[in-house]
C-alpha cells in the first residue's frame, strides 16, 4: 500500500535547504526539496546507505536511524509513528483475508449507556460501521437501514460513503476538511495494517473511482483522528455543527467509539429534535406495536 522509501521521498520533497539551514549558494536544483546525500548528512548516516534505504535495498533501519530521519525531516510525532510502522513491514508484504469484525460487548454496553441523547457511532479498523444507536444513525446515515452494521456484507463503509456517494458529500458543508483527514488517517491505518486485504481493496478501489482520493492519497499525508468538528447541512434539521471525539477501547483496540456533540445552541436544539423524533420513530415502529 506504501512503502518506507515512497514515504521518506515524499517527506524529503517537501523540507526546503532553507528550512533546516542548508546554504544552496544560488545553485539550480533538480528535486524540489532536500537532495538525498542532504538528508543523510541531517540525519548522520551515509548517503549510500540512505539511498539504499530509500530504494528498499537495505535491511531493516534500526529505531535510533528512524528517528534521526524523522527529526531531520521535522515530522510530527504521528509521521514518525507511521515512519516506524512502515520500516517493521517487509519489503513485500503478502495480503491476507482478516477476520470479519465484531465489536465487544464492552464497547456496545458503552454505546447503549449513552441512550439517544448523545449520537454515537462504533467504527471498526478500515472505516465500517459496526453499531451505531438510533441517532447516531439519523445524523451520519439516515437514507441506509439502521440494521444493516449487523450483516458485515452490508456494514456502511464510512470512507466509501464519503468519497462515492453523493447524499453523505452533501451533508458535510467542510467535506475538503474532513476528506484530507479521512485520507490521512487511512493512510495511517494502512502503515499499521500492511497485509490486510481488505483495506488494500478500499484503497484501491477509492483510488480508482473517486479523483478526489487518488489527488488527496497522492499528497501523503498522515495524521490520526481523534478529534474534530463537523458542520453539517442536514436534511431534516437543518444546518448543525458538531464536535466529534473518539473513544479508544483497551479490549479492541482497532474499535473506535465515535460521539457528537454540539457546538453552539441552534445545534443542540437540532440533536434533540433529532433525538425526539426517532424516540416517536421506534415507540411506532410495528416492532414496538406487536410487542
Amino acid at each position: 500500500m506504501e512503502s518506507l522509501g515512497a514515504f521518506l521521498k515524499s517527506r524529503r520533497d517537501r523540507v526546503t535547504p532553507a528550512e533546516v539551514g542548508l546554504r544552496t549558494y544560488g545553485t539550480s536544483r533538480r528535486v524540489p526539496g532536500l537532495r538525498r546525500e542532504e538528508l543523510a548528512h541531517l540525519a548522520g548516516v551515509s548517503a549510500g546507505y540512505y539511498t539504499r534505504l530509500e530504494q528498499g535495498q537495505a535491511e531493516t533501519a534500526s529505531r535510533q536511524v528512524l528517528d534521526a530521519l524523522a527529526r531531520a525531516l521535522r515530522l510530527d510525532p504521528v509521521e514518525t509513528v507511521h515512519l516506524h510502522n512502515l520500516a517493521r513491514q517487509p519489503a513485500m508484504p503478502r495480503l491476507s483475508e482478516p477476520r470479519q469484525e465484531q465489536p465487544h460487548p464492552r464497547v456496545l454496553a458503552l454505546l447503549e449507556s449513552l441512550g439517544e441523547a448523545v449520537p454515537a457511532v462504533v467504527l471498526g479498523r478500515r472505516g465500517d460501521v459496526l453499531a451505531w444507536n438510533l441517532t447516531g444513525h439519523a445524523l451520519k446515515a439516515e437514507h441506509i437501514a439502521f440494521d444493516a452494521p449487523q450483516d458485515p456484507a452490508r456494514r456502511p463503509s464510512i470512507p466509501r460513503m464519503f468519497f462515492l456517494d453523493p447524499l453523505t458529500r452533501d451533508l458535510h458543508r467542510n467535506w475538503h476538511e474532513l476528506a484530507r483527514i479521512h485520507v490521512a488517517f487511512l493512510r495511517l491505518t494502512a502503515g499499521r495494517y500492511p497485509t490486510d486485504a481488505r483495506l488494500a481493496e478500499l484503497i484501491g478501489e477509492l483510488t480508482m473511482r473517486s479523483d478526489d482520493f487518488a489527488t488527496l492519497w497522492a499528497a501523503g499525508d498522515v495524521a490520526d483522528c481523534t478529534v474534530g468538528t463537523m458542520h453539517l447541512q442536514h436534511p431534516t434539521v437543518g444546518a448543525v455543527s458538531v464536535d466529534y471525539q473518539v473513544w479508544l477501547q483497551p479490549d479492541s483496540p482497532d474499535h473506535r467509539l465515535e460521539i457528537y456533540t454540539p457546538n453552539d445552541p441552534s445545534s443542540a436544539d437540532a440533536l434533540r429534535i433529532l433525538a425526539h423524533q426517532v424516540g416517536e420513530e421506534q415507540a411506532h415502529s410495528p416492532r414496538e406495536s406487536a410487542e
